[in-house]
């Protein structure tokens, strides 16, 4: 995946609150400990995806709504993933996503996966997240929306979305990668990095780059996209526990 050579934002945080993304495990009839070990308390969690067929499904599945309302009883951002196919999906069709999401699930926000990444497509972007947050708003606030670009976009995208991945790839690419120039005008708060086929003991570097390039959330995993499904995040990395641990709070990034 491409990723814009610029300067990285060179000074390390010291006092941001470093916490996971979680972008989407298994169905939880699948993957029943992974969406389990979410719900431990004092797990620094900024958000968690759900994702039941690249999108709501076409009717209510009672255990994702199960596993959404567990992790939203333990105080978990739960967004529904919204498959923008990089500006292919019509306006209407993730409209018609976000409602099923709402009714079915009880959504905190979206996550826009497959998100533009080009200024032309900006507009119709902005438009749908307009109507997003109209939505969102009937319920408590309006909602969190994080765009999955998976590199860095045309800076006016951080004007519209509250996060932004700027990194979604392999740990070989993410350990040479930078950050765009233009993010050092924005806190590490806007800006999420996930990272797979990431060994252990790369940890402290992993977040190391992290912090110095300016993400507060993040995920590593060990998984790779090799595997029968071709997805690195359905099941949790071998090293959880540990990663937990160097994160969680009280923790200084």
């Amino acid at each position: 995946m491409p990723h814009l050579s610029s300067t990285a934002t060179g000074v390390a945080q010291t006092d941001v609150a470093v916490g996971f993304g979680v972008p989407g495990f298994a169905h939880p009839l699948l993957a029943p400990t992974e969406w389990a070990e979410l719900t431990r308390p004092d797990t620094p969690l900024h958000w968690v995806v759900l994702n039941i067929d690249n999108g709501p499904g076409d009717r209510p599945d009672p255990h994702c709504l199960d596993a959404a309302g567990r992790l939203r009883n333990a105080g978990v951002r739960v967004l529904g993933q919204l498959d923008v196919t990089y500006g292919a999906r019509g306006f209407g069709e993730l409209v018609s996503d976000a409602h099923r999401y709402l009714d079915w699930y009880l959504v905190d926000g979206f996550f826009l996966g497959r998100c533009p990444t080009e200024r032309t497509a900006l507009p119709e972007v902005a438009r749908t997240v307009t109507t997003l947050r109209a939505l969102l708003r009937d319920g408590s606030d309006d909602g969190h929306i994080v765009f999955g670009h998976g590199t860095h976009p045309h800076p006016g995208y951080a004007d519209t979305a509250d996060q932004l991945v700027t990194f979604a790839g392999p740990w070989s690419d993410y350990r040479w990668s930078q950050a765009a120039e233009w993010t050092a005008d924005h806190p590490p708060e806007r800006f999420c990095h996930l990272v797979h086929g990431m060994p252990g003991g790369h940890l402290d570097e992993a977040l190391r780059v992290a912090r110095w390039q300016g993400a507060s959330t993040i995920y590593f995993t060990d998984r790779t996209d090799t595997g029968p499904a071709g997805d690195p995040w359905e099941s949790l990395p071998g090293y959880w526990d540990e990663i937990v641990s160097r994160v969680g709070p009280g923790v200084s990034e």
